[in-house]
């Protein structure tokens, strides 16, 4: 039996603006080891990550999505890791503390993964963080689930051990209206 599609995001191709912005500190990051995509999906991320040539690892429940990332992957002839995990299901993250380089979180909120994704950064590691906030439940499409909707404020304090580099929630209005909150963060290196 097929899965559902994940109710956190809605279907869409392009990567977001804040991965876009952040190439370059994806790159150096992404020395310290593997870039993480976590619930990839189809891959919006994770085919980008892995036409820049970095190690990419990209982590969804969802076999068919999956399958379709490394038909998309083949294709383009990238490399890149598919890991079938439900995060949502207590098990933690399926990586060592420490061995990420960096962790790409968009459109997924999931709490209690928050002390998961601080300890599998690597020392100077890199994290991108965006997701919805309450303000969505305002528009026809997106989560209305409060569960994978952040409050005020609330991305950033998910992350204490982490230095904050830039944070902010922004409502974007359209044909697919969002409101999200953002974070890029490093793990202190000592």
């Amino acid at each position: 039996m097929p899965e559902p599609p994940s109710p956190h995001e809605p279907h869409r191709s392009e990567p977001s603006q804040l991965f876009a912005s952040q190439l370059d500190a994806v790159r150096e990051a992404a020395r310290l080891g593997p870039v993480v995509d976590i619930a990839c999906g189809q891959g919006r991320h994770t085919l980008p990550t892995a036409s820049m040539g970095l190690p990419v690892v990209g982590i969804d429940r969802n076999a068919e999505a999956l399958r379709e990332l490394a038909r998309q992957a083949h294709k383009r002839h990238l490399t890149l890791d598919c890991i079938r995990c439900d995060l949502e299901r207590g098990m933690g993250m399926p990586f060592k503390p420490e061995s990420c380089g960096v962790i790409l979180v968009f459109c997924f909120l999931f709490r209690p993964l928050a002390p998961a994704i601080e300890r599998a950064l690597a020392p100077g590691g890199l994290l991108l963080y965006e997701t919805f906030t309450t303000e969505q439940r305002a528009f026809a499409c997106g989560p209305k689930n409060p569960a994978f909707l952040l409050e005020e404020g609330e991305l950033l304090s998910l992350f204490p051990r982490l230095d904050a580099i830039a944070s902010g929630e922004s409502v974007v209005l359209g044909p697919s209206p969002r409101a999200t909150a953002q974070l890029i963060a490093r793990k202190p290196r000592c």
